[in-house]
């Protein structure tokens, strides 16, 4: 099998498209470039596909190499066979090339080895065959000083034939399929610490049990969990013999007594060997399975989280609110720049009402500021009314936005770097405000694990949530375009060919010699070579610079093609550009050539219509119940307006405007069976829910979307 055979067996294309996409991978093109730019060569093969065929790409590289490590190991002990290296070569299943390698596998020193030494092999070998009923005579050849009398004999060869069953690549196969289908998880309480506080959240694994084909992702995580943080002790086993049954079937032949021995050597295989191994590998394997379907969970939601609607660039109050600490309040102008901070005390036990009406309206008109941005913290409710109870001299829109991660950000470098002057709180109301603004350009800053809509992030596998959180922001922040003028080291960072080291060198060469005025002066950044610029350029946008095209996902190779379709209809690039008109006079045919192809041509024509067109929407005002304060004010049977903001695979959270958020279980999201959450709601969408149950002791809150 080769690279394209093994990639072909899950990306269902032409070898053509594959090979183009490892060819440009291997040129070092990013996957928004190759995506978008590379249309013609790939097969119009989407961003999800060209990263599957990166990962294949990576996972077919590691088992070669795997297999090269285990031929050269087993070829210097002198036990490589033309069938086994047949074998090892031609597999591709990694579990396989580990059950071929498991005999040859330097390990501690095993009963079996013991008893190897002690030369009991051939007396193994002879009970084995199952054709020798004098085994106790047969035996009693084998006493020597290690070994005193027939028992020893027999316990010795008995070791051996059980590592031999557990290296039984048949065996292994057929009874990791076994454990698949049909093995059981269960739970039990530790009884010492089932009183703790801590341990009551888990108090439903208290004593469970179900197979573990069938355990959510959320259940089993929540089960590993427990058993980490000492609370219970946790097992997957087969309620049955049948693993037993199984083996005697495919060893035993025969009724004599060396048949009894190896009757004996199962058991003690299965459950010294191959139990403790293929239970460990099942429940690591339904891990993998769960920890990928949270990350898919947390992924999807990172991604409507960074492509949440933006209000735009205008002049922003921010608000973080507070009681007894007051609310901080910052002024930002239409870059996101600080102008003005202050703190505010409308709330007990100051109660300084009055006074903070009359700094806000102040503030307002002095800062020319068009919409304010309030935390969805403590005292959120209490500031939001006090705020739409200011008559101000014109239209301010009022927003509660989410602030987790705030203070993540706050107390970062890159936080310090921005405002080094400041204390965290200001830099935290900063971030309150700006992620109104442009939620991307903020929320890029802070590690996603610290946004809040995860599921059980802490518990997965770190490196591949890490990897697949980074490939979303690649893809949401190419996906919309950054404008160079404005964006901040961070953003910069995840543009296609950029990278963080040349974000800092973009950003001191913007500082030192100003704004861009067009895509070319990307050139003279240090550092920033052709293909970087290749990668990067069509993903910047320049507004009101030298060339129109520059404000839009023109590819600056193309620019010739675009000048070449103005000429031809008689008019300017700039009069060509959204002149729906004159674009659907367009002939694409005459402009193939061996560079590009009918796709990418038709997206040139796209981008013409509504050039750097942003696809976020724009952020509307919602309004949660005023009569709906804290958890003290719900009861069961209110409908209440709510907002989704975290999406689980057993459900969504809705804010109701309380610093609680409430749980729609899945079941309850609509009248009859739903699969995927996803199907039902988006992060941020406005909902209808009617509380069902308040649990104001655990802060629990049950809702329903079935009105």
């Amino acid at each position: 099998m080769n690279q394209i055979q093994f990639v072909k067996a899950v990306v269902k294309t032409a070898d053509k498209n594959i090979e183009a996409t490892l060819k440009l991978l291997s040129e070092d093109c990013t996957i928004p470039f190759i995506s978008r730019y590379r249309k013609d060569q790939t097969g119009n093969l989407d961003e999800v596909e060209i990263e599957t065929i990166a990962k294949l790409s990576k996972q077919f590289d590691e088992i070669v190499k795997r297999k090269e490590a285990i031929l050269k190991t087993i070829e210097e002990q002198g036990q490589l066979t033309s069938e086994l290296k047949s074998k090892i070569q031609n597999s591709f299943d990694l579990q396989e090339i580990e059950d071929l390698y498991l005999p040859y596998k330097k390990k501690k020193k095993t009963k079996a080895d013991v008893a190897r030494e002690n030369g009991l092999e051939p007396l193994a070998k002879i009970i084995m065959a199952q054709n020798n009923d004098e085994i106790e005579f047969e035996a009693s050849k084998y006493l020597s000083k290690n070994v005193s009398n027939e028992d020893e004999a027999l316990q010795g060869a008995r070791d051996i034939i059980a590592e031999w069953i557990n290296e039984n690549m048949f065996i292994r196969k057929n009874l990791r399929r076994l454990f698949q289908r049909k093995a059981v998880i269960t739970t039990k309480v530790v009884k010492k610490k089932a009183e703790e506080e801590e341990a009551q959240k888990f108090q439903q694994y208290f004593d469970w049990s179900e197979a573990i084909s069938k355990a959510p992702s959320h259940r089993l995580l929540a089960m590993l969990r427990a058993e980490k943080e000492g609370f219970i002790k946790l097992k997957v086993e087969l309620e049955n013999d049948e693993a037993i049954d199984f083996i005697e079937e495919n060893i035993l032949k025969g009724k004599n007594e060396s048949t009894s021995q190896v009757k004996t050597a199962i058991k003690d295989s299965y459950k010294r060997l191959l139990e403790p191994a293929i239970s460990n590998e099942t429940l690591q394997e339904a891990k993998a399975k769960a920890d990928e379907k949270a990350i898919e969970v947390f992924a999807g939601n990172l991604s409507q989280l960074l492509l949440a609607p933006p209000l735009g660039e205008k002049r922003i109050m921010a608000i973080d609110p507070g009681y007894r600490s007051g609310c901080k309040v910052v002024c930002l102008d239409e870059k996101g720049d600080l102008l003005y901070n202050e703190t505010i005390y409308p709330h007990p036990p100051q109660n300084e009402n009055a006074m903070a009406m009359k700094k806000v309206r102040s503030m307002v008109n002095a800062y020319n500021i068009e919409a304010i941005s309030i935390g969805n913290g403590t005292a959120s409710r209490e500031t939001e009314f006090f705020i739409k109870k200011i008559a101000f001299d014109k239209p301010v829109q009022v927003f509660v936005v989410s602030e987790a991660g705030a203070s993540v950000y706050s107390a970062s470098k890159i936080a310090r770097d921005e405002f080094p002057t400041y204390d965290v709180t200001v830099r935290g109301s900063v971030s309150i405000g700006r992620r109104l603004s442009d939620p991307l350009a903020e929320l890029v800053k802070i590690d996603a694990k610290s946004i809040g809509v995860g599921q059980y992030q802490h518990d997965v596998d770190q490196t591949k949530l890490k990897e697949e959180l980074d490939t979303v922001v690649v893809r949401c922040v190419n996906s919309v375009g950054i404008n160079i003028n404005t964006a901040s080291k961070s953003l910069l960072s995840y543009v296609s060919g950029i990278g963080e080291k040349m974000a800092e060198n973009i950003v001191a060469y913007r500082s030192e010699n100003g704004p861009f005025e067009d895509r070319k002066q990307l050139k003279k950044v240090p550092r920033l070579g052709d293909k970087a610029y290749q990668q990067a350029a069509a993903f910047i946008r320049i507004k009101e610079g030298i060339n129109p095209l520059d404000n839009s996902a023109v590819h600056p190779e193309a620019y010739k093609i675009v000048e070449k379709m103005a000429k031809d209809l008689k008019i300017s690039v700039n009069e060509l550009i959204a002149n729906k008109e004159k674009i659907s006079q367009i002939k694409l045919e005459n402009y193939i050539s061996d560079e590009i192809g009918i796709l990418g041509l038709k997206d040139i024509v796209k981008e013409l219509e509504k050039p750097g067109l942003d696809p976020r929407k724009a952020a509307k005002v919602f309004e949660f119940d005023p009569n709906v304060k804290s958890i003290h004010d719900l009861r069961a049977g209110m409908i209440l307006p709510g907002i989704v903001n975290n999406i689980t695979a057993f459900g969504c959270f809705v804010d109701v405007g309380i610093k609680e958020s409430g749980l729609v279980h899945i079941s309850q999201l609509k009248e009859g069976y739903v699969s995927d959450v996803n199907e039902v709601v988006k992060l941020h969408q406005h909902v209808q829910v009617k509380v069902v149950d308040v649990d104001e002791a655990r802060k629990r809150i049950q809702l329903t979307m079935i009105l």
